[in-house]
């Protein structure tokens, strides 16, 4: 929900001071001189009262108006209006240049863009944006921190530029830089939640660290532990679980990655299908949610509405109205074949996981690795093990998408069973009722 844009506060008005001086030149006509210097003493002295306060109010209300910007900007990045989103961030900045807050902001937002991008000049600037704001984020943030070291505000304001600067040392395998992002992390948003407690927002990457950090393995996990903090799946979903419920400019953000993960790695698609609703009716214009929605839909065995959706997403990429653009036909492709391969007909399913595969550009890599994840999947249904197992490794190879690595790999330890999912996709679909 967007803060309420206040009216800026004034200093006391000419009028008033006109006011007083009026009453002033009564009293000298009744009082005398002297009864009249008292009264514009008096007078005086009420406005040096009110001064403070004025300007108490005055920030205030500036502080409310910097969060709506970073509300709508939120929202219209959410809304894939990249224009309009940066645009409201940037004027966050400009009401408060010296705040940290705002950079922050921006640096995820230009995150975003970057990993949702398709033309691959566009990621390039965003990428030279991301990393400006981290640097404008950290360099403002440490300067407060000199001045007032109980900041809350700054402290989670350095978690989330940090957090974008791990991302992006990931993204481009800097595993070592992208370690120490992960503890700058850590110890921003504990400091943060020390000083600032009511501020929910600070769970949702607080839930997100400790939840994938349980999911690392072996030593990888062990030195998270020593240098970072132990992966807790249940706390860390309970956490997402308060930021998506009680916070006000990162709910959205927790709500959408409580979606993966349900999803996901939990396999509870009946769990995500409510946030997912939700976001998909919030955010209509995001294509996003609407192939997240089919796709959970589809395991819930709830076909009918999985097509509705798919075939809004064609209407979509036929129109080429932004934001729908061509390359997003790949992704459709991979739609179709998760829906046809969840019904049973495998025929259909692997002639449009083979069309998604012929794309080969950058932006559909993910697109890519999940169609032959769902290849493998049809070959162990048709007992075709061999086959099977050869897409699953290339699906690996891919690297291009966590989850889909994490169902390869679970189908390599175990095969693919369609006879299991269907009594999944069943309970899921009574549960949900």
């Amino acid at each position: 929900m967007p803060f309420p844009r206040a009216e800026k506060e004034t200093e006391p008005s000419d009028d008033h001071l006109f006011f007083l001086w009026k009453k002033g030149v009564r009293s000298e006509s009744i009082m005398g001189r002297s009864a009249f210097l008292k009264i514009i003493i008096i007078g005086l002295y009420l406005g040096m009262l009110l001064l403070p306060a004025s300007r108490g109010s005055a920030a205030e209300s500036q502080k409310e108006q910097l969060k709506t910007h970073l509300q709508l900007g939120v929202e219209k990045g959410f809304h894939l209006d990249r224009k309009g989103g940066v645009a409201e961030l940037k004027q966050a900045v400009e009401l408060d240049p010296q705040n940290p807050i705002g950079y922050a902001f921006l640096a995820m937002s230009y995150l975003f863009f970057y990993e949702t991008g398709i033309e691959e000049k566009e990621k390039t600037r965003d990428e030279a944006s991301l990393l400006r704001a981290v640097a404008d984020a950290q360099s403002r943030a440490e300067k407060r921190i000199e001045k007032n070291p109980s900041d809350g505000e700054v402290y989670f304001s350095m978690a989330l530029a940090n957090m974008v600067k791990d991302r992006w040392e990931m993204v481009n395998k800097n595993y070592y830089r992208a370690f120490r992002a992960a503890q700058s992390v850590w110890n921003n948003l504990e400091k943060a939640r020390e000083l600032d407690p009511q501020n929910y927002d600070i769970y949702y990457p607080m839930g997100a660290v400790r939840y994938y950090l349980s999911r690392l393995s072996g030593i990888a996990r062990l030195t998270a532990s020593l240098f970072i903090t132990s992966g807790d799946r249940e706390n860390g979903l309970k956490e997402l679980e308060l930021a998506a419920e009680k916070g006000v400019l990162l709910k959205d953000m927790a709500q959408s990655n409580l979606i993966s993960i349900y999803n996901g790695y939990e396999n509870q698609p009946a769990r995500a299908l409510p946030l997912a609703r939700r976001l998909k009716e919030k955010y209509p214009e995001n294509y996003i949610f609407s192939f997240v929605l089919a796709d959970i839909l589809s395991a819930l065995g709830r076909f009918d509405e999985a097509f509705s959706i798919a075939a809004e997403i064609e209407k979509g990429i036929k129109s080429g109205i932004p934001p729908y653009q061509p390359e997003l036909w790949p992704r459709y492709y991979q739609l179709l074949g998760r829906l046809y391969l969840d019904l049973g007909e495998y025929e259909k399913a692997s002639e449009y996981l083979h069309l998604a595969l012929k794309d080969t550009a950058p932006y559909n890599a993910r697109v890519r690795a999940w169609a032959l994840v769902r290849l493998g999947m049809i070959h162990d249904a048709r007992k075709e093990r061999t086959l099977a197992e050869e897409y699953y490794e290339k699906a690996l190879k891919a690297g291009a998408d966590s989850l889909a690595q994490h169902a390869a790999r679970e189908y390599l330890a175990t095969p693919y069973n369609s006879e299991k999912n269907k009594v999944a996709s069943k309970k899921g679909k009574e549960s949900d009722k």
